[in-house]
């Protein structure tokens, strides 16, 4: 089957020295773009992550110090992988909690901000959980009827979430094989940010839903306590959160 598309849609995988948006890096990325026409066109590189790539992640994806010490950097990549992904939707298997939280982070520290406000996002996992609850290998089995070879490699990773998605298209016949209700149907309608820092609460205001002030409105507390604000930016947050902070800050500024 052809997924029903009116623009081009990107399916990419990350493969990272860990899983800290702010502090860890990528040692992998993997991209296949499809065109509303059906066209696919492959884009993959080994990035030198300029930091050690820990023991425990390695083992993970395979992928050791010595394979990228000749691999560019992110920097060196950062304005073609834009490029390749300009005017697409974005997919991948997880991709709103990590790889995209990721790739946003990536492309702050080089100065590109990577904007998403126009983008669909299709999380497939998101799906796949919804409806059966396991894992990429077990997805690709059960809805493709195959064994997934190269488990955690990048590439293989993200042929196998496009095939996924069109097996689960097929076999759900209330999944509509159109990009913008696969959107609303992956996405979560009450989150702010893609790590959830601050989510909607009931009456579709933004409230924060991490730390001491978990469950407050968000304007409420950069009143009473503006240098929360500047915590937040100073520290371990990912660059996307950081934005829709300031964001939402500068919207109820400009309406004094």
């Amino acid at each position: 089957m052809k997924l029903d598309l009116n623009k081009p849609i990107a399916f990419f995988d990350l493969e990272t020295t860990g899983i800290s948006t702010s502090n860890d890096k990528i040692v992998e990325i993997a991209i296949l773009k499809i065109t509303p026409n059906g066209a696919e066109q492959a884009y993959r590189s080994l990035v030198n992550p300029q930091m050690p790539i820990p023991k425990e992640s390695s083992d993970i994806h395979g992928i050791f110090d010595e394979d990228v010490a000749s691999a560019p950097t992110f920097k060196e990549i950062a304005q073609e992988v834009e490029q390749f992904l300009n005017h697409c939707d974005l997919a991948g298997y997880n991709s709103n909690r990590f790889d995209i939280p990721m790739l946003i982070e990536e492309f702050h520290r080089n100065g590109i901000d990577f904007d998403i406000t126009n983008r669909k996002l299709v999380d497939v996992q998101k799906i796949f959980f919804k409806k059966e609850k396991r894992d990429l290998s077990s997805a690709y089995q059960f809805y493709c009827d195959k064994t997934l070879e190269n488990a955690h490699s990048a590439m293989a990773d993200v042929k196998a979430t496009y095939e996924v998605l069109k097996g689960q298209i097929n076999k759900y016949k209330d999944l509509e094989n159109n990009i913008d209700f696969l959107h609303q149907y992956t996405n979560e309608a009450h989150k702010v940010d893609l790590a959830q820092r601050m989510v909607l609460n009931a009456d579709a205001q933004p409230i924060f839903n991490f730390g001491k002030h978990k469950g407050k409105k968000v304007l409420d507390v950069l009143k009473l306590e503006p240098q929360y604000y500047d915590w937040i930016m100073k520290n371990d947050f990912p660059a996307e959160t950081k934005k829709k902070l300031t964001q939402i800050r500068l919207k109820a500024f400009n309406q004094k």
